[in-house]
């Protein structure tokens, strides 16, 4: 189906906004069809009782409810009409703020949360703590490793996450993992290739489509392409560099164009960019300068987004993790760096996986690698505090200090 989808996700985070300045409504968009000129319709004509049993609204979530009207009167607008204005004179007239909201031509809205229905909260496992109730999160690169740890600990937060990774069916089995765990709601899966423009758009689109708004972005996804000077093609280093480098300012980039509108309607909203980065973009690292070279400048468009967003409430700051030893990238037994290092002979004396695996936790003040609930402690903590922006987060151990 063909409708405006740059306008659809100008007005989601506006209506989420104005229905909960802190965040806590969710906000769905139905484009077009036959549903919502019905609505739109019956807001015309005044004839405003719209029940189950009619059969445009069956197969659509949220909308039924137990055979009792759905909702009174849909708050009808034109396209280019003033969302704030609209808004409050329907509030006003009717004594509650809308819960369907139909633009003629594009297609409908419609809006939960407090008193409406829970965000977060039991589902066929656990329940979510309420650390994040209401955060709408990406998490690039989150299909495995990192990003998949992270994307977890968020739902188990409560907040609701996409899951973007350029592998769409490893997101997949992580999103219907976490909504077997969690609401079902929870979290979706998108593919994106973070260094393709077109593919980062349609990853903010999508996400703001479905749950109304951004609160979080983090950029995960990342390759390693280690080699020395000499050996290290151009092509490798090009690729290492619009993933890690320009792919974080994509992200950013089109990120930021929702968080604005949620700091339009809620002044004093607080949102985040995050990016995972490494403890390589905080010293150099032997024969890997391709890598190092995209966390260096990852800290450089940090520091300079924060000055840049920070009037619109969006606070940016990198998170620089040590090595994360359990992961595939150290671990996997055929192809994993410690595998890589015995076979080539980098480690001095080391006979088995093992002893290469001591001799970097031994590099390590705190004795071990990083972990996801490492990470997440300094994801929490910026997402949670309200004054820093621009900072380098090291996680390492004590393995890079900051000077």
């Amino acid at each position: 189906m063909s409708y405006n989808r740059a306008l659809s996700c100008s007005i989601a985070p506006a209506l989420r906004m104005l229905s909960s300045s802190d965040g806590m409504a969710s906000v769905k968009f139905y484009p077009g069809g036959e549903v919502f000129s019905s609505l739109a319709e019956d807001f015309d004509s005044k004839e405003s009782s719209i029940k189950e049993s009619d059969a445009e609204l069956s197969g659509i979530d949220g909308f039924s409810a137990e055979n009792k009207p759905i909702v009174s009167t849909p708050l009808l607008m034109e396209p280019d009409a003033n969302i704030s204005s609209e808004f409050a004179a329907f509030t006003v007239a009717h004594g509650h703020a809308p819960e369907i909201v139909v633009v003629r031509g594009l297609g409908g809205f419609r809006i939960s949360g407090v008193g409406r229905e829970s965000l977060s909260g039991v589902g066929a496992v656990g329940k979510s703590s309420d650390r994040l109730t209401g955060k709408i999160a990406i998490v690039t690169g989150a299909a495995q490793g990192f990003g998949r740890g992270i994307a977890e600990a968020l739902a188990a937060e409560g907040a609701r996450i996409a899951i973007a990774d350029i592998n769409l069916e490893g997101a997949m089995v992580c999103a219907k993992e976490i909504n077997s765990d969690y609401d079902k709601g929870t979290a979706i899966a998108i593919g994106v290739d973070v260094s393709d423009e077109s593919s980062v758009l349609h990853m903010i689109q999508e996400t703001v489509l479905t749950f109304g708004g951004l609160d979080i972005m983090l950029s995960n996804a990342g390759i390693l392409v280690a080699g020395s000077l000499g050996d290290l093609s151009t092509e490798s280093f090009d690729l290492v560099t619009k993933v890690n480098y320009t792919g974080y300012f994509l992200c950013a980039k089109y990120a930021s164009e929702p968080m604005k509108t949620q700091s339009k309607y809620a002044p004093g909203y607080l949102m985040d960019i995050i990016e995972i980065n490494s403890k390589s973009g905080l010293e150099g690292s032997n024969k890997n300068s391709a890598y190092a070279g995209s966390k260096f400048g990852g800290i450089g468009l940090t520091q300079s987004f924060a000055l840049e967003l920070a009037e619109y409430g969006i606070k940016v700051n990198a998170i620089c993790p040590g090595n994360f030893l359990d992961g595939s990238l150290w671990s996997d037994p055929d192809k994993g760096l410690f595998r890589q290092f015995l076979d080539a002979g980098k480690v001095d004396g080391a006979k088995t996986v093992d002893d290469v695996r001591k001799f970097y936790e031994a590099k390590v003040p705190m004795g071990r690698g990083c972990t996801v609930s490492d990470v997440m402690r300094a994801i929490l903590y910026a997402v949670e505090q309200k004054y820093e922006t621009g900072q380098a987060i090291p996680v390492t151990g004590g393995q890079v200090m900051l000077r």
